[in-house]
């Protein structure tokens, strides 16, 4: 089996001394002679940090999205125009509609919208399970049957706040390796458990190895996080990442809960497996 290594590209701090953070996240993935990114953060960080991290985004020939927010759409221009060859872009096709916070704009911005259109790319727009380059897939849209975690922050589809976003659009990456699944989340807006539980029916039940990313808990009360924490137990992920949107608070929670178990992210930070 190859090994499959993990570069923390943007995050909303920085790990590495030559790294910057925003608020956004990235993961540039190798694995098997292919090379591809979960998300593309803000776009404020990504060509530096792919540089001094010895990256080479040139040599990316697929990308996946995460969700169609700006902090991790927003270097698709970037990292399509670095792309020395043509370039595949999974997406959910909602990832694609307005979004906004209030009266806010926080979804794609128009010029990684151009960017979609650019001659390198192949869009590819699928609500189903899929592989973005061989070993590492997509869960595409996840079920949500668990109450617990209903979305806890309302987003909107007008700036007049009269349709909501159920962001549907929220998916995860995840690849296999001899010690079980590692998942990669972008918000996990669909919920972590939810997230967890898609890819555990995915996989045919393969235990997990690990969980980095973003995990959208900071609106989380008490309740939740405690219920969030002890179906994660149920999982036994050896290694969790909190990083980007899972809020301080929880993040905090999650490394009470998980001491031998929790590392630090940051941009800069790299996960070999």
């Amino acid at each position: 089996m190859n090994s499959v290594r993990v570069v923390v590209l943007s995050d909303n701090c920085a790990s590495a001394r030559a790294a910057r953070g925003e608020h956004g996240l990235s993961f540039f993935i190798e694995t098997g002679g292919h090379r591809a990114l979960f998300d593309a953060g803000q776009g404020l960080v990504l060509a530096e940090n792919a540089q001094a991290l010895g990256v080479d985004l040139g040599a990316v020939e697929a990308i996946a999205l995460s969700h169609g927010h700006y902090d991790h759409a927003g270097g698709l221009p970037i990292a399509l125009a670095a792309a020395r060859g043509p370039v595949a872009v999974h997406l959910h096709p909602d990832a694609l509609q307005p979004k906004f916070n209030g009266t806010r704009a926080i979804g794609m911005p128009p010029a990684a919208r151009e960017a979609l259109a650019g001659p390198n790319v192949r869009l590819v727009q699928s609500r189903a399970p899929g592989e973005v380059v061989p070993g590492l897939f997509r869960t595409g849209e996840i079920p949500r049957p668990h109450p617990e975690e209903a979305l806890a922050e309302i987003f909107h589809l007008d700036p007049d706040g009269r349709a909501v976003d159920p962001l549907l659009d929220d998916q995860s990456l995840y690849f296999d390796t001899p010690e079980g699944v590692v998942v990669l989340l972008g918000c996990a807006h669909a919920g972590v458990i939810h997230v967890l539980e898609r890819v555990r029916a995915l996989t045919d039940g393969r235990p997990f190895r690990a969980v980095l990313g973003g995990m959208h808990l900071g609106h989380a009360n008490e309740a939740r996080l405690r219920w969030v924490i002890e179906r994660l137990r149920e999982f036994g992920p050896r290694l969790l990442v909190p990083m980007h949107c899972t809020g301080p608070r929880a993040a905090a929670a999650l490394w009470t809960a998980f001491p031998e178990a929790c590392r630090p992210g940051g941009a800069g930070a790299v996960f070999d497996f």
